[in-house]
Order: structure tokens, then C-alpha cells, then sequence
């Protein structure tokens, strides 16, 4: 059968229409810039997305055509949520999928990026499978970008050309993201710390941020490490090419590095191209807590933004200011302290670049509670470790002062003091 042509199959978008954007580094670039041309007959139509890394809807002179619900913020998106030009939906990300499987979210339409079919005609959603696939088959109509600089990934990955309604064939560099360049002090320091909790033989999952990246760094010299992650990045790559990341011991998928997306340099693009080590599935089976703790010693490291002094966690918002998402930190931590000799991990620098303390006595007003006190465990900074589990309230509240920055910790001190009357 004929396929639509693209612009047919655009035109098919009307004002008040729910559109999926394929998310991550698997952003169709292009055909954004073509519904996007099309803006001045538009009105309010609904762009669905997890971290959006192009501004093509967020774009302040297209705020009445389009409205982006994120299901993970980025960087565009967090002034348009502040303004009230976006939204957030607070979903765990291994839940995710339902919202498009039961009708929660009905879709219109898919706007994908895939790699060119191959001779059976399977093209590939490469790097970001996340909620795509489910998006895939749940759209009324699936657009497509064809882009052979798009990889070739096993696992959850294609789309069957049939599927797809209508295409552009478009061939454009994919979103690179490279942390290695912004990293301070504190954070190696920190890299290094999470690397001696780590034992050979684990399993790991590394959240997104230059942290996570300098763990990976910091284990090139441990033995039969294992990956079941949302996100691989280059520092995964390094530790496979090494010989660091066997999938040894790992229960789910063994042998195999698992994830849900990969981001990162266009060096680790061309690594996980048509690489049978290498499996990216829908976030729903990556994410399952209960898969998760399957992996002896599974370890999950995740980044926050604040600790209060009782253990609760905020990755998601700075006071009432939207910042990330829930993401899969909660997926995670739940998943490595079900695991046997697991450990969550959360990590993150005693203080901001302006000198605020990120240990408090309680977080700021409005923040987002991502990870509940009774999630954590470890608590990881350039100052030290806290492990959190099985403490009451005050000796949180020391564990956790004993790691914030020197120039904070006496005033921690008099808040806790007064707050629980006794440290011990």
C-alpha cells in the first residue's frame, strides 16, 4: 500500500490534537520543524514527551500553538512550566506505559526518528525506546523520520515499516550529550566514594548527570561488573570496552548490558550500532522494581538536589520551581534494597555552586519529595558517606550533618538540636 506523504500526514494534526514526540536523544529534530511550520494554523495542541532536548515547542513565539505535558523536564522546558506555557505529569517511570495502554493519555499521533528498515523491513527507534514503543502502539497514526545516522539497537526496538503512516527521509546528527567537560572537584571525589561502596560482581544502574558519570570512572578496576540501567553513556561504554562490564552475574538478561535509552557522544552512538551486547527495552520492563531486585548486589546511584535531616529526598524541584521529574530514581532505590546486598545510592554535592548547604534541616517550601526517608539508604558526599538505613531520626540527623560542608554543619546542628532536642 502507498504510503501518506508527510505533509498529507501533518496535516492530519488539528488544533487540540494529543502528539507523542519520541524523547532523549531520539528527538525527530526535523519533523518538529515541520509541524512546526505549520503553527500559525494551530491552537493548542498537546506535545507529550520525556526530556525534551530541542525548543521547538517550547519556543516563547509558538506558546498558543503548542502546550508540552513532560513527562521528565529538561532545560527548555523548566522556564515554560515556570510560566505556565507547559506542564509536568508526575509518573514513576516504570508506570509510564499505562498511561498510553489504558487510554489514560489517548493518542493522535506518534512522531518517531528510526533507523532505515532493514531487508525485512524493521526499522529501529535506536537510542530511546523509553514509552516510545508503547506510544507506537497505541497512536492513531505513526509519523516518522527516517535518519541513517540513527543506530541500529537490539531488544524492544522495531517498528515494522508498515506500521508507520507516513515518512520523511532526513538524515541529520542525533543530540549528543557530554558531561566530561563540567565536571568540579566534589564530584570526582564523590565518583570515588560511590566506587569503594561498590563490590565486584554488582549489578549497577547510573542515573543521568555528571556524578553517575564519574562512578563509572571511577571502576575501571573493579571485576565482572554488571549493567541493568535505564541509561547507558560513554562511561558504560569505557567499562565494556575494558572488560570492567562483563553482565556476568547479572540475572536479567545475562551477558547483555540493559537499558532504556542511551545518551551520550556520537562515539557511543556508533558503539551501540547493531551491538548484540547492548538491549534497550520499553521503560516498563526496565524500570520494574520487581525485575530489578532479581540482580545480586544491585546498585543504584541517583543524584538529588536536597536532603533534609530526617532523609527525605528532592531531585525534582528547587522549592516550587520544577526542575527534572521523578524519573526512575524511586524504580531503583526500591528495586536495589530488595536485591540481595543491594544498595541505593543517592549522591550529590554538600553544597551549591553559590555556597547553599543541599543538607537541611527541612527542604524548601513547595520542594517535591522524590525518595521518601523510609527509601533511603545511602547518602553519598565529597565529605563522606551516610548510611541511613535502620536509624532513627537523630542519628540521621548526625550521619547526615557529619557529610554536609564544615561551614554549614554548626548551624545544622542548632536546627536539629531544636527539632529533635538530642543527638546521638
Amino acid at each position: 500500500m502507498a504510503k501518506m506523504l508527510i505533509d498529507k500526514g501533518l496535516s492530519l494534526i488539528k488544533s487540540g490534537s494529543r502528539v507523542y514526540v519520541h524523547g532523549c536523544g531520539g528527538i525527530p529534530q526535523y519533523l518538529n520543524c515541520l509541524l512546526a511550520k505549520r503553527a500559525n494554523e494551530l491552537r493548542r495542541v498537546e506535545i507529550i514527551s520525556i526530556l525534551p532536548l530541542d525548543n521547538t515547542y517550547t519556543d516563547p513565539k509558538l506558546k498558543d500553538s503548542f502546550f508540552v505535558n513532560s513527562l521528565f523536564a529538561s532545560g527548555f522546558v523548566r522556564p515554560c512550566i515556570a510560566d505556565g506555557t507547559a506542564s509536568y505529569i508526575p509518573a514513576f517511570l516504570n508506570e509510564m506505559p499505562r498511561l498510553f495502554d489504558e487510554n489514560i493519555l489517548p493518542l493522535d499521533v506518534a512522531l518517531i526518528q528510526v533507523s532505515p528498515p532493514d531487508k525485512h523491513g524493521y526499522c529501529s527507534l535506536g537510542i530511546a525506546v523509553e514509552v516510545t514503543g508503547v506510544a507506537v502502539r497505541n497512536a492513531k497514526k505513526i509519523f516518522a523520520q527516517i535518519n541513517r545516522n540513527m543506530p541500529r539497537v537490539h531488544g524492544d526496538t522495531f517498528v515494522h515499516i508498515n506500521q508507520i503512516d507516513a515518512y520523511v527521509e532526513y538524515d541529520e546528527p542525533l543530540i549528543e550529550l557530554d558531561y566530561s567537560k563540567e565536571i568540579s572537584d566534589a564530584e570526582r571525589i564523590i565518583g570515588k566514594r560511590v566506587a569503594e561502596l561498590i563490590d565486584d560482581g554488582s549489578t549497577l544502574q547510573a542515573g543521568i548527570g555528571a556524578i553517575p558519570d564519574c562512578v563509572l570512572k571511577s571502576l575501571e578496576n573493579h571485576k565482572d561488573l554488571s549493567i541493568a540501567s535505564e541509561m547507558v553513556s560513554d562511561g558504560v561504554m569505557t567499562l565494556m570496552e575494558k572488560g570492567v562490564v562483563t553482565n556476568r552475574y547479572k540475572k536479567f538478561h545475562p551477558g547483555i548490558t540493559t537499558c532504556t535509552f542511551i545518551l551520550g557522544t556520537r562515539k557511543l552512538y556508533d558503539f551501540v550500532n547493531d551491538n548484540p551486547k547492548i538491549f534497550a527495552f520499553d521503560v516498563g520492563i526496565t524500570n520494574d522494581p520487581t525485575q530489578i531486585c532479581r540482580n545480586p548486589k544491585m546498585c543504584a546511584i541517583n543524584s538529588a538536589l536536597e536532603v533534609d535531616l530526617t532523609g527525605q529526598v528532592c531531585a525534582e524541584s528547587l522549592g516550587v520551581m520544577h526542575y527534572s521529574g521523578v524519573g526512575g530514581q524511586v524504580d531503583f532505590m526500591r528495586g536495589a534494597a530488595l536485591s540481595e546486598k543491594g544498595k541505593p545510592i543517592l549522591v550529590l554535592p554538600s553544597q551549591t555552586s553559590k555556597g547553599i548547604s543541599r543538607i537541611v534541616n527541612t527542604l524548601k517550601e513547595g520542594a517535591g519529595v522524590t525518595t521518601t526517608r523510609a527509601h533511603v539508604h545511602y547518602i553519598v558526599t565529597e565529605y563522606g558517606v551516610a548510611n541511613l538505613f535502620g536509624k532513627n531520626y537523630q542519628q540521621r540527623a548526625k550521619a547526615l550533618i557529619d557529610i554536609a560542608h564544615p561551614d554549614h554543619r554548626e548551624t545544622l546542628e542548632r536546627a536539629a538540636h531544636e527539632r529533635f532536642k538530642t543527638l546521638y
